[in-house]
């Protein structure tokens, strides 16, 4: 790879700006899925089920269609049959048996739809729901994993109970039926996970001679909780058909990536779909390619020739809206007199809902592999399905759940060993290409691109005070105590291969199309501004098109798992490498001599020994005439078929850059935190407050600073909500949710927020991607979940509480051991 300094020049990149949509979220301007509106727009409401898990007997809609403004009814017998699908290299991915769909007769979980109705207004809807005869067969159900898993427990489909591997012959994974045995069970007792048979594994090192030769070894098991993903926009939806095709408005975090996944659900070609969502009120992985019920007012527009809008309720949300899963740890680490941790094994149990696998049990292998680099390491997990609502990535999925795991460990080690569990967090953290698991097929380990997570902790202690801090006298004996905590986070912060899109007008302007979604984190417009730099132009100059595949937008990165600071800011650079070389070429085709003689910068492409040369709305103007590729009636065969289909559409338009990203990366690309937080613990009441925060993030170069310090801030808000107060509750008898909406399930709000927080970066660009950027959106939100889990430790005693949230009842639990408050076992619901 080039040097970065070759490629690239930063000037607007790494300052503070006026973003593209600021004004119209500021005046209010700014369209949600739920502001749209269209003549003759029908109304849509859900019959969802009241059970856990039910067979529909009996469906009569008849009185429900005579409600005058009824519409049309929809159930799961009017949605089109699951289709295939074909990635990029031309592969045929089967449709699975197992997966969700929209509406179905056959509920797996308590809120999920079974039919919809279209009326002319809402009173009409509501009438028509209430006047559906329905009647159903009650089927076993599931709320805890664990139940499941005993050798008479209920199964949460009739296929089975878990996620299975593919068996012989077999290419995908596949549900079925999967036990442990009662001696597995008696053999680790109430409060630790037993270790029985596992459905996945991997390892790497000699395990036991680890913890055989280890001065400490630590047993602990710890659950974290079932969060839902409680976006403040639920995914209403407005959909419309016009000359053949299907106008969808929803909430979105993956604009162009949305389109395959709609023609998938729908079963229709992609051209045929128009997707808008310029303005989508958060996501948090739960909105990647937004989510199946979007197909539902899609299917009653076509049935009734009508537009029709689907406003999604809090309540609806909390069902449908997806959520991060539980995971049940038990880590066996073993530590040297140094803290330096010389074994780790990992079994964890997932409560994965009821349909797709998720991953947060593998992955959360992967990231404790690479955040403590073990010398020697074993992971294990089952996947166990549940009668409750869908699961999808969550900010930092299994990341998240790992730290949350491993934070309080070393802290516990180091209170052991009588270390500052500052050094035992740096000795264990990663270095430059430090290794990373699974083991490859070789048996050798993947290698990171960097990591700075040593600078991290040492900065970060520096900036918190944290020598001072434990340097403080003990307070005299009250009511309050105090603890502290630090924890290192990382996780996924990069991919590549995607494409950069823009056209040089015939007025000289960068017109962007960009299919990145804009779900609040600024950077669909954030990347662009390397674009600008690379060009050498103002960003008055520069406008960027997004929020509507309409506006004929390139292949870009779904916006989830941090990747697209890194992957976006790639891909512009490669087209902006694209035009520079078709800017050069029309000037020696024009005005004479080879294309090397040209040098791009401040608008114009000129000759580096004599000035003369073409502005960029000549060499626009030159491009059109020349054709070809020059003004996109030809298109690389490398770039994604969406991209050429809006390369084809701009054809004419002016100078049309477009390529895909082919730059080397050697290594898998991650971003890391390192979190330090202090509370102060009412020991009277249990309620506590985080007196002080900070976070210190290694993210290689930052592209927005406003935007960066913005990311720490709220996803360590999610960590700390995590460790506090977010979780569900379940009446396990009739298998129902307590809580439902915002009061009941608790995401944090700006009270919850630490008295003190600040944030910093190393800055030091990552030396695998010209731009030198990473994303970080996910790494703050472990480390700011471990840290506050570390800090009551800290307060509260090592084994003070063996699960997250830790709320009032825990902590007074905590300090009277006799006191009637049932906060132990290792059920995330209860």
């Amino acid at each position: 790879m080039a040097t970065n300094e070759t490629l690239f020049t930063p000037k607007l990149t790494g300052r503070n700006y006026t973003t593209p949509d600021l004004r119209a979220k500021l005046t209010g301007t700014a369209r949600y899925a739920d502001d749209f509106r269209a003549e003759g727009m029908l109304v849509c409401k859900l019959l969802t089920s009241p059970m856990p898990h039910a067979k529909v007997k009996r469906l009569d809609t008849k009185a429900a269609l005579a409600i005058p403004g009824v519409r049309a009814i929809l159930t799961a017998d009017d949605l089109p049959p699951p289709a295939d699908s074909v990635t990029d290299r031309g592969e045929v991915i089967k449709a699975s048996p197992f997966a969700e769909r929209a509406l179905t007769m056959e509920p797996l979980y308590q809120g999920e739809p079974i039919l919809a109705v279209a009326a002319t207004d809402e009173a009409a809807a509501v009438a028509a729901i209430e006047a559906i005869d329905i009647e159903y067969e009650p089927l076993p159900f599931v709320i805890n994993p664990l139940d499941s898993l005993r050798p008479d427990g209920p199964n949460a489909r009739g296929a089975g109970n878990v996620w299975l591997p593919p068996g012989q012959g077999e290419t995908r994974a596949r549900v079925g039926l999967f036990k442990w045995t009662r001696s597995d069970f008696a053999a680790a007792g109430p409060d630790r996970l037993p270790l029985g048979k596992a459905t996945g594994e991997w390892s790497f090192g000699d395990v036991e001679a680890g913890l055989q030769k280890a001065d400490l070894v630590l047993d602990e098991t710890f659950v974290t909780p079932n969060v839902s993903h409680q976006a403040l926009e639920t995914r209403s939806t407005l959909a419309w058909w016009e000359n053949g095709k299907l106008h969808l408005a929803a909430g979105t975090q993956s604009t162009i990536q949305t389109v395959p996944a709609l023609a998938r659900w729908m079963n229709m070609d992609p051209a045929d779909i128009v997707f808008v969502s310029q303005y989508t009120g958060g996501g948090f992985g739960g909105k990647i390619t937004a989510s199946i019920p979007v197909v539902i007012p899609a299917l009653l527009a076509r049935k009734t020739n009508a537009p029709v809008m689907m406003r999604v309720t809090r309540e609806e949300e909390q069902y449908i809206g997806r959520a991060r899963p539980s995971l049940i740890g038990r880590m066996r680490a073993g530590f040297s007199k140094e803290g330096r941790l010389t074994a780790l094994d990992m079994f964890v149990v997932m409560d994965n809902g009821p349909y797709e696998e998720q991953y947060d049990a593998f992955i959360s292998g992967r990231m404790a592999s690479l955040l403590y680099q073990p010398r020697a390491m074993r992971w294990r997990g089952v996947t166990v399905l549940t009668n409750t609502p869908t699961r999808a990535a969550q900010t930092s999925p299994g990341g998240l759940q790992a730290q949350a795991f491993m934070g309080p460990v070393l802290a516990k080690a180091a209170k052991r060993l009588k270390l500052d569990p500052l050094a035992v967090c740096r000795i264990n953290s990663p270095e430059g290409r430090a290794p990373v698991g699974p083991p490859k097929p070789d048996g050798t380990l993947h290698a990171a691109t960097s990591a700075f997570v040593k600078e991290a902790l040492d900065q970060g202690a520096e900036a918190f005070g944290w020598q001072r801090r434990r340097d403080r006298p003990a307070p005299d004996n009250g009511p309050v105590r105090r603890g502290l905590g630090v924890a290192t986070g990382c996780f996924v912060a990069g991919t590549i291969g995607f494409d950069g899109l823009f056209v040089i007008t015939p007025e000289g302007r960068l017109r962007i199309h960009t299919g990145v979604g804009n779900l609040g984190t600024e950077s669909f417009s954030d990347v662009q501004r390397v674009v600008a730099d690379a060009m050498d132009v103002p960003w008055e100059a520069c406008e960027i098109l997004w929020g509507d595949t309409g506006k004929h937008l390139g292949w870009s990165c779904v916006s989830g798992g941090s990747q697209t600071v890194h992957a976006m800011s790639r891909a512009g650079l490669a087209a902006s490498l694209d035009a520079k070389r078709k800017l050069r070429e029309i000037a020696a085709r024009t005005l004479g001599g080879g294309p090397e003689e040209y040098a791009v910068g401040g608008g114009r492409v000129f000759r580096a020994a004599t000035g003369q040369g073409l502005s960029f709305a000549e060499a626009a103007k030159r491009a059109i005439a020349l054709g070809g590729a020059y003004d996109g009636h030809e298109c690389p065969d490398d770039v994604h078929k969406l991209t050429k289909v809006s390369v084809a559409a701009l054809a004419g338009q002016g100078l049309v850059a477009v390529a895909k990203d082919a730059f080397g990366r050697d290594g898998q690309t991650y971003s890391y935190v390192a979190a330090f937080a202090e509370v102060a613990v009412d020991t009277e009441t249990g309620m506590y407050r985080i007196t002080d925060f900070h976070a210190q993030a290694d993210a290689g170069r930052i592209v927005h600073p406003q935007a960066f310090g913005g990311q720490v801030f709220g996803r360590s808000m999610l960590g700390i909500g995590h460790a506090t107060s977010q979780k569900w509750f379940y009446d396990t008898h009739y298998g129902l949710p307590v809580a439902k909406r915002f009061y009941q399930t608790r995401p944090p709000t700006i009270l919850s927020a630490p008295e003190k927080f600040s944030w910093g970066a190393v800055g030091r660009p990552d030396p695998q991607t010209p731009v030198g950027a990473r994303g970080i959106g996910e790494p703050p939100t472990g480390a700011a979940c471990a840290a506050v889990l570390c800090a009551l430790a800290d307060a509260l005693g090592e084994d003070a509480f063996v699960r997250a949230p830790i709320m009032a009842d825990t902590v007074l639990a905590a300090l009277a051991p006799g006191a009637e408050l049932p906060v132990g076992g290792l059920a995330a619901n209860a």
